[in-house]
């Protein structure tokens, strides 16, 4: 079961990325880009997450995860109960929403620092 302080330092440690807390609940964000934000209980975590492809993830899991409300649909984004998920997946969902938000550039970096993942 993944929590919130599994990913807290990850997030933290991403080129560019820095922690926010709006309305009591923490968001990570590069520039004014929000890729990973957290439900005010902290049992929800929403990411950043390709348009294409939540559909198929919803509807393969939908016992973890699921599409984010009607109004933020418009958004690359999905949600995920952190319960289901172990910390290392949750680590991958950080790592790859926050690739959706750099420059390549940047990504290929932490790729040749973290051969192995964010493990």
């Amino acid at each position: 079961m993944a929590t919130i302080e599994d990913v807290l330092s990850l997030g933290s440690s991403l080129e560019r990325s820095y922690p926010v807390h709006v309305r009591r609940c923490l968001k990570f964000r590069v520039g004014q880009i929000v890729y990973v934000a957290f439900s005010l209980d902290e049992t929800v975590m929403g990411f950043a997450f390709p348009k294409e492809e939540r559909a198929a993830l919803v509807a393969a899991q939908p016992d973890r995860f699921r599409l984010p409300r009607a109004s933020e649909l418009r958004f690359h984004w999905v949600e995920a109960d952190l319960a289901t998920l172990d910390p290392v997946e949750a680590r991958e969902f950080v790592v790859d929403a926050w690739r959706m938000v750099v420059p390549k550039k940047l990504t290929r970096a932490y790729d040749l620092a973290h051969p192995h993942g964010p493990g």
